[in-house]
Formats: structure tokens, sequence, C-alpha cells
């Protein structure tokens, strides 16, 4: 799946992310939580680059991530949230 970011950069998603894989990332990250509320995340930079690799068609190399901006990062991380998370929202019966 192609999705085009905000900035206009076009980023291809993988279709065959394994299940392990996938909980492997979902585990990765770790939520900041206050009064039961999600308040913000630890570890993003990190978090946001395991996923950038583990679920990105193309060139992942420190090379070409370096030229991403913050907001190019965020968005394709979200993106990539939206694909991997699909069916959690649902329980199963």
């Amino acid at each position: 799946m192609e999705i085009k970011l905000e900035s206009g950069r076009k980023i291809k998603i993988k279709d065959d992310i394994s299940l392990d894989s996938r909980d492997e990332l979902l585990d990765s990250i770790k939520y900041q939580i206050q009064d039961g509320n999600v308040t913000g995340f630890e570890c993003m930079n990190a978090t946001v680059t395991k996923w950038l690799r583990v679920c990105l068609e193309g060139d992942t190399s420190d090379k070409a991530l370096m030229k991403w901006t913050i907001e190019e990062r965020t968005d394709a991380f979200v993106a990539l949230q939206k694909k991997v998370m699909v069916g959690e929202e649902k329980a199963s019966k």
C-alpha cells in the first residue's frame, strides 16, 4: 500500500508484516498514563525508527531516514499504526 505524507513524500507500506513483528512493534510503544488517560509516549525516536524499518519497503538505512523531517516521521508512524492496529478495536468472540 502506498500513501502520501502531508509533506508530499510517498511511502510504501509492506503488505506482509508478520504477527510476531506486529506484536513486537505494538509492545515497543511505552505509554505515559495519568488519571487513566494517555498523556504521551516514551522512547519515541527509537520506536518510530523501529516501525519505519520494519514496516516500509525501500531504503530505510540511517542515511535515508536522517533526511526525513520530524513531521514526516510522525506522519508515517501514525499511518503505520493505523495499518498495524487493524482489528485491535474489536474483541474476538
